[in-house]
């Protein structure tokens, strides 16, 4: 560490990453205030006076066929990044998410003695456990935002700190249901029901249609209730205008049946018009992932969908090692929120589950002091409690106490 405090490595390849990096950022200052950090940085991080060697957006390559065309560059930025670093006589290195990336430059870097930190654990405790092998031969500390994956790391020696979930801190306790409707231009007494078939291409033309059939059976049950469909940009709202007027033309001419009440809502809104329907919503029928965590931090009641192609829904029966595929199941330790997957992803069922929320307001009430719960457990200032476990793996290693685990020439997974 130098006389005018430490130089941090630091490596962010999209936006969550970004915010996830401000963050620790800012909460690292109030320990070091001189402290330098350079690497790979998005504005957020910049604007925090990280120093970036080359623009984050070289980074954000998304899809097996992307990343192929791009591999020599992304090798080539690794390579340099590492050797800058070293040059920069860096005190650690934090990699935050991007782990196909990040673990390799700190596979590199600890073997040159220099301490290495990962922030946001990839998902081994689901799937290809064997990988904790690499993390622990490259990584001195995980910072992880979920309890169950501090558990996973404990039992296979890996320093692990169970720092929380940014998003259970940035969101209130309570959410502004009045506030969002309003916005959404809703009436208090209406009755809604949130249509997320995800953010990706491929993902809204393999659900949605599935969501609308399921709109269908519940109009036809309740006449009341309104669909609400966030656009996160204006491709996708394209994508699910064309999508809803399939769905109207294969339906037209059916005796008795009026058009679907379906309300789309695009990025207009702003960035957060997914987070905006949802909190609008009393119940919430959505992909499987990140989302279902922010509709658990919303208190909503949802069900749990998602197809794969058969071949690859085979190949994860095979690989993945978790009970639930949702975070509200998987913190929980139990069956909470419905899950119909594959086979048992039909209108049908999608419609039954829904209809079960809307009729037990007593089961949603149930639910609900749940979700505060695990708000509650998930709410531990990330920002703070990451930079002190930084802290604490740093005093620990210049006092000589601590011996990382593993040998850091076994590269990771």
């Amino acid at each position: 560490m130098t006389a005018t405090g430490p130089v941090f490595g630091i490596v962010a390849g999209e936006v969550s990453g970004d915010t996830l990096g401000a963050g620790l950022i800012r909460a690292l200052r109030e320990r070091y205030p001189t402290a330098r950090f350079i690497g790979i940085a998005g504005p957020q991080m910049l604007a925090e006076g990280a120093e970036t060697l080359v623009p984050m957006e070289r980074l954000s390559v998304m899809g097996l066929v992307e990343v192929l065309g791009r591999i020599r560059e992304l090798f080539q930025v690794r390579d340099q990044l590492i050797a800058r670093l070293q040059e920069e006589k860096i005190d650690a290195y934090i990699g935050i998410d991007a782990p196909d990336f990040n673990l390799r430059i700190a596979a590199a870097l600890k073997l040159a003695g220099i301490p290495t930190i990962h922030y946001v654990s990839p998902s081994v405790w689901a799937w290809r456990q064997g990988r904790v092998k690499g993390i622990r031969a490259s990584i001195d500390l995980m910072l992880c935002l979920l309890p169950f994956e501090k558990a996973f790391y404990d039992k296979h020696d890996v320093r692990a700190v169970f720092v929380g979930h940014p998003l259970a801190d940035s969101l209130p306790l309570q959410p502004e249901v009045a506030q969002a409707r309003a916005l959404l231009g809703l009436l208090p007494e209406d009755r809604c029901v949130a249509l997320l078939p995800g953010s990706r291409r491929g993902e809204v033309a393999s659900l949605l249609p599935l969501l609308l059939e399921t709109a269908e059976r519940l109009s036809a049950q309740r006449p009341d209730l309104t669909f609400l469909i966030p656009a996160i940009n204006q491709d996708r709202r394209h994508e699910i205008e064309a999508l809803l007027a399939a769905h109207e033309a294969a339906h037209a001419g059916e005796s008795g049946r009026r058009a679907l009440p379906v309300r789309l809502h695009d990025d207009s809104l702003g960035s957060g018009v997914g987070r905006l329907v949802m909190a609008a919503a009393d119940v919430v029928v959505l992909a499987s992932g990140t989302a279902t965590l922010e509709a658990m931090l919303l208190k909503k009641p949802m069900v749990v969908s998602y197809r794969l192609h058969w071949l690859t829904w085979l190949i994860a029966r095979l690989l993945v090692r978790i009970p639930f595929v949702s975070l509200p199941n998987l913190l929980a330790g139990r069956l909470v929120v419905p899950e119909l997957l594959q086979h048992q992803a039909t209108a049908d069922n999608l419609a039954r589950e829904t209809l079960a929320w809307l009729e037990q307001p007593q089961r949603v009430q149930d639910t609900r002091r749940l979700f505060d719960d695990l708000h509650m457990q998930l709410r531990q200032d990330a920002s703070a409690t990451g930079a002190a476990a930084i802290a604490a793996l740093m005093a620990d290693l210049a006092a000589g106490r601590v011996i990382a685990p593993g040998d850091a020439s076994e590269p990771p997974a």
